[in-house]
């Protein structure tokens, strides 16, 4: 048997001119770096391969750019990248050398739901006539809007369009070929069979080789380490060898972005909730106790980047620790959903399912709720969290919020009120020391990756939890339905914001305990009905 494992650079010269690579990576969890790096590599020296399309369902590598995607982001090597999210990082790192060409318009750019880039994996590989979906409807994804694009160049060729078919309007997003396929695992055999033992999520490796595969492309496997042919359990092989065409070892390959090796991010070891940490004392802590006393026991919730992230330490310090099942995009369910680097990742997990599986439930909502973030809130509820015209580069893109707010039942965003306020907490009040540079309830958001319109239209409920007020989505506009003590509601609500608010003619004061640096005694509100009732 000819053996499969090549060097790195051996894989990138298999590379073409205008291929359509498909990358299995997440925000620095599961990304073939060392093939990345020498594509660049073989670029800088040869000019070669060029006129790459790129898509990365998930995001594009590393969150800070410093490896992922910016390995290839060279002008001339791509012209063309769909990606879920993109790296992004504090204003005091770097700008990602993705994001100097997106603005450049070196390359024509798309941040398209990560569940829709699985869904078109999936398509192209049974050769189906692509993606029809109504995800997306009404956001930025919309033809209507901004279909995906994020600079001129992706304006000028459009990968989404809208048609009707039974009486209802869908989004068509036509089938992109793979001609290669770079994915990740732990392990190969001498043969080729991958298993992800290592690994902290399963991400969407299968579906993105068999794009390749059926289509006549090639599949490269980054992996950590070789074995010996027939030493593998058959259950343990997520990739089967007869879709593995190269493979490429790499010793030094990262768990996580910054973590060689965690046994307990891939559910090697489970471990004691002792060893997770309470959130630290903050207004952000008073917001994430207040969004998890929104949920309901035995319920199944989402969780998304941000303050909600905290939202299950909340519960671990109150007691309630497992009376939630988180769900994860990268395909953690259950156990603790971890923090900074490791983000998208879960210790004492459950289970750990494949990505592409994972958005399916997602997008058809079988979930209870979703915790979520805001950088934007219009009139009509909807909300911004994927574009910020001044400092693009912050934002990452929208990765599956648009897939999981299109059909979820209830949805809780958290966020600050306004923009850099300095506030003080404690004493069972909040008090604002200096008010926000900015606004985040506007009259016109940046960008939809939240319609407001189409959430009432789909009957679902939208929450938005900050650190002065309580606000829900109703019929009529956003209404006021709690307020902080020490708040003035004219002065720190109504006035920091710009458009009118309704107040709730029962406003009542959030619970004192919530501004109070001690465990509040929490209790979660009754358990979810689901299926069908007797």
């Amino acid at each position: 048997m000819k053996s499969k494992v090549v060097t790195a650079a051996q894989a990138a010269a298999l590379i073409r001119d205008h291929d359509v690579v498909s990358v299995s990576s997440s925000s620095g969890l599961g990304c073939p770096d060392k093939v990345l790096e020498a594509m660049g590599e073989r670029y800088r020296n040869e000019q070669a391969p060029r006129s790459l399309t790129m898509l990365h369902p998930i995001a594009a590598g590393d969150m800070y750019g410093i490896k992922g995607i910016d390995h290839v982001a060279q002008k001339g090597l791509i012209t063309r990248v769909l990606a879920g999210s993109y790296p992004s990082g504090p204003s005091s790192h770097p700008m990602p050398a993705i994001w100097r060409m997106i603005l450049d318009d070196e390359v024509a750019a798309y941040n398209v739901p990560s569940g829709i880039l699985f869904d078109m994996h999936r398509d192209v590989a049974a050769k189906r006539a692509g993606v029809f979906t109504k995800v997306g409807v009404g956001t930025y994804v919309d033809p209507d809007q901004d279909g995906c694009a994020m600079n001129p160049s992706a304006r000028m060729q459009p990968i989404v369009s809208k048609v009707s078919f039974d009486n209802n309007t869908w989004l068509h997003f036509p089938g992109i070929v793979p001609n290669v396929a770079i994915i990740r695992a732990t392990t190969a055999d001498e043969r080729g069979n991958l298993t992800y033992e290592h690994e902290g999520a399963l991400l969407g490796g299968l579906d993105q080789a068999l794009a390749a595969r059926n289509h006549g492309g090639i599949v490269i496997a980054q992996v950590k380490r070789l074995a010996k042919t027939g030493s593998m359990r058959p259950h343990d092989v997520r990739v089967p060898s007869n879709l593995v065409d190269y493979i490429v070892v790499d010793p030094d390959q990262q768990q996580t972005t910054q973590t060689p090796y965690d046994p307990a991010i891939s559910g090697e070891v489970m471990q004691p909730l002792s060893a997770f940490e309470h959130q630290p004392w903050s207004a952000e802590k008073v917001i994430a106790r207040r969004a998890a006393m929104e949920l309901h026991a035995s319920s199944t919730v989402n969780l998304g980047f941000g303050i909600s992230a905290n939202v299950p330490r909340i519960l671990l310090e109150e007691g309630l620790h497992g009376d939630v099942t988180w769900v994860i995009e990268q395909g953690a369910v259950g156990g603790m959903p971890l923090l900074g680097f490791a983000f998208g990742c879960a210790s004492n997990a459950d289970a750990i399912v494949a990505s592409p599986t994972q958005f399916t439930y997602f997008q058809g909502g079988g979930f209870d709720a979703t915790m979520l973030s805001f950088l934007q809130v219009d009139p009509q509820g909807s909300v911004n969290v994927s574009k910020l015209a001044a400092k693009p580069y912050l934002t990452a893109g929208c990765g599956g919020f648009v897939d999981i707010t299109a059909h979820a039942r209830n949805i809780i965003f958290s966020g600050f009120f306004t923009a850099g306020a300095k506030l003080q907490v404690g004493d069972g009040k909040l008090a604002v020391l200096e008010e926000g540079r900015s606004r985040k309830f506007v009259r016109a958001i940046e960008q939809v990756t939240f319609s407001g319109v189409v959430g009432r239209e789909r009957q679902q409920n939208a929450t938005y939890i900050t650190e002065r007020c309580v606000l829900r989505m109703t019929a009529d506009g956003l209404m006021v339905t709690e307020i902080a003590p020490g708040i003035d509601l004219q002065r720190h609500v109504l006035d920091q914001c710009e458009f009118s608010l309704i107040v709730s003619p029962d406003l009542r004061l959030m619970d004192e305990a919530l501004f109070r640096d001690q465990p509040m005694g929490m209790s979660l509100k009754s358990e979810v009905r689901r299926g069908r009732q007797g």
